[in-house]
């Protein structure tokens, strides 16, 4: 008995190590590869909170001092700042955690795209996917197939999205070369 091995209609590029995705090993399950992509925040929700109110300390002990000295309007305008600080935190502290989840087991593609409050999961059947750049320059990464599309990359640079495109191409095609059926020759 022989095994006879059908080339892959792709051209041989040469192997790039994984820049964005991590390989996955759970027992029992499939191999998979994560791709996580998210905001590069300097501080935590948690953190912010504290840097607020250490703003807010001193900024309340600075206009106490001024009231005292006989001028009201500071602590007016010193509350005004620290409501409009505070909105503008409350709105970094939302979309902190913003993110997208690429995760490829077996046959199938789970995108997941965590705006805010909102959390969207796209299953794509990975057999049948296209990952070309969205139109514009500087664009998303489109990801297609049978008549379901869904862009990502919003948290990457632009310069890094070609490269990102490129290891999704090539984690796909690993994927669909390891589950073709072999061809069997007598």
């Amino acid at each position: 008995m022989s095994a006879t091995f059908a080339h892959s209609n792709w051209p041989s590029t040469p192997r790039v190590p994984r820049l964005f995705g991590r390989r996955l090993l759970v027992e029992g399950a499939a191999p998979a590869v994560e791709w996580l992509l998210k905001r590069n925040c300097s501080l935590a929700p948690q953190q912010l909170a504290h840097a607020y109110l250490s703003l807010c300390t001193a900024s309340a002990l600075i206009a106490a001092f001024f009231y005292w000295q006989g001028a009201p309007y500071v602590a007016a305008f010193a509350g005004l700042e620290l409501l409009a600080v505070g909105v503008a935190m409350l709105v970094f502290a939302r979309h902190a955690g913003d993110r997208e989840t690429l995760t490829l087991v077996g046959g199938s593609l789970m995108v997941e795209q965590c705006v805010g409050n909102r959390v969207e999961r796209t299953h794509l059947q990975a057999d049948w996917l296209t990952v070309e750049p969205a139109a514009g320059q500087g664009s998303l990464v489109e990801i297609s197939g049978r008549g379901r599309m869904v862009r990502v990359g919003r948290h990457l640079r632009p310069e890094w999205r070609g490269a990102f495109a490129h290891e999704l191409r090539q984690a796909l095609r690993q994927r669909s070369d390891r589950h073709e059926p072999q061809n069997d020759s007598n």
